[in-house]
């Protein structure tokens, strides 16, 4: 998959409307993590050293279309305001006279961030109207918002209808390392998964069964593969109606030779809340009353094992509930596991929110190979969906096949 990425654009002088994932975390007015702010800096700042002026866009959150004064993104305004040593105000609103305006004023090397799009209900409902008027504000169309890339959205995939359009550098890097995971992988190639619902991700791990060695599995929907294998998983997270949907993709991954590691034992709580009590159980008979909330020391070890010598891991989701310190230790473990296995050489790709936030936390997202801006939208890629703010985005020309010089007949 090859696209025009803004190293094809002539941006000088122009006003370059880029669509940007800023949906960061907010606490008490500050963001809390700033990857995904950090992430966009490349690609903006290749745009004003070319010359352009930069109107930001992104969404803050879910407004459902009304205004929410607690999803602003002023926060966000004030934190790239610091990390590009320039001003980036933010307008009232998406649309209006004034907005109108401030884009009127802006020169070369200045960046302007609109207002929350999902302010405006026509954002999520790809209204023409709504994507014409974003679009009157620039030339160029750029996005760099692989995030919300599944999303066919006013911004997403209206306005680049209207406007030329271009990858950034982020959406660039994002497909090329997705891309190598599905077309060229360096085996052993391993996936691991977790998170709380298997149903989210059934698609893709039908799809990996056809590309991966190995499959490693944890989290809550661990818990559906336990039921579908005749234990008794007490109280924990579970969807039973997925047992059926379990039992498939174990036999598929038998009859792949895909090797499936599940947990072998388990930290249980009796509450899943911060201070409860908690032991470990080998996970095969969890006493009614208890929740599996994490992996056990050799569930850890097993994984550890199983993916000594893989050379491309992907890994989408938190291997217990990681959101409460106590039960974070079997994700925080892989994650050191898979940095160890990237400074050995292994292309290693993180993607999903706590999984990111695993790495992050333990300083070890600069060991990774790629760390993906795109939950949702990573694991609709790798299930071989087409996304529509991908799709939209126009292809690179194939270089034509140079001509073959007629020879002369000797006669």
């Amino acid at each position: 998959m090859d696209k025009l990425t803004i190293r094809d654009a002539d941006v000088a002088g122009k006003r370059v409307f880029v669509r940007v994932d800023f949906n960061v975390p907010l606490a008490n007015g500050q963001v809390t993590d700033d990857s995904r702010v950090r992430a966009a800096i490349p690609t903006i700042a290749a745009l004003l050293q070319g010359g352009a002026s930069v109107i930001l866009a992104s969404h803050l959150g879910r407004p459902k279309g009304k205004v929410q004064d607690g999803l602003r993104l002023r926060p966000v305004g004030q934190l790239l305001s610091q990390l590009l040593r320039r001003n980036v105000p933010v307008t009232g609103d998406a649309l209006g006279v004034g907005t109108e305006d401030a884009v009127k004023r802006l020169r070369p090397g200045e960046v302007l961030m609109l207002e929350n799009l999902r302010f405006h209900a026509e954002e999520e409902q790809n209204d023409p109207v709504f994507a014409a008027a974003l679009a009157s504000y620039a030339d160029i169309y750029v996005n760099d918002a692989f995030g919300t890339a599944h999303r066919a959205h006013a911004s997403t995939v209206g306005v680049p209808q209207i406007l030329p359009a271009y990858a950034g550098l982020l959406m660039e890097r994002e497909i090329e390392m997705l891309s190598k995971l599905l077309e060229a992988p360096v085996r052993p190639f391993a996936a691991i998964l977790g998170g709380a619902k298997v149903s989210d991700k059934i698609g893709v791990i039908d799809h990996l069964l056809t590309k991966v060695d190995l499959l490693v599995l944890g989290g809550g929907m661990a818990n559906t593969f336990l039921l579908a294998q005749g234990k008794a998983i007490g109280k924990s997270l579970a969807e039973p109606d997925r047992v059926e949907d379990a039992r498939r993709i174990l036999s598929s991954a038998a009859n792949n030779g895909v090797r499936v590691v599940l947990p072998i034992d388990v930290i249980v709580a009796k509450e899943v809340t911060q201070g409860t009590e908690y032991k470990t159980l080998q996970a095969e008979k969890i006493p009614a009353s208890w929740h599996i909330v994490d992996l056990g020391k050799e569930s850890q070890d097993l994984m550890v094992e199983a993916l000594s010598d893989a050379q491309t891991v992907f890994w989408n989701g938190p291997l217990g509930v990681f959101e409460i310190p106590s039960f974070a230790h079997g994700t925080k473990a892989v994650a050191r596991m898979l940095a160890e296995r990237a400074d050995s050489g292994a292309t290693v790709i993180v993607g999903g929110g706590d999984s990111v936030a695993a790495v992050t936390q333990q300083g070890l997202a600069d060991r990774m190979t790629h760390i993906s801006t795109g939950g949702g939208a990573s694991l609709e890629f790798l299930e071989g969906r087409e996304l529509p703010g991908v799709t939209i985005l126009p292809d690179r020309p194939v270089p034509a096949k140079p001509k073959r010089k007629s020879r002369a007949r000797v006669r």
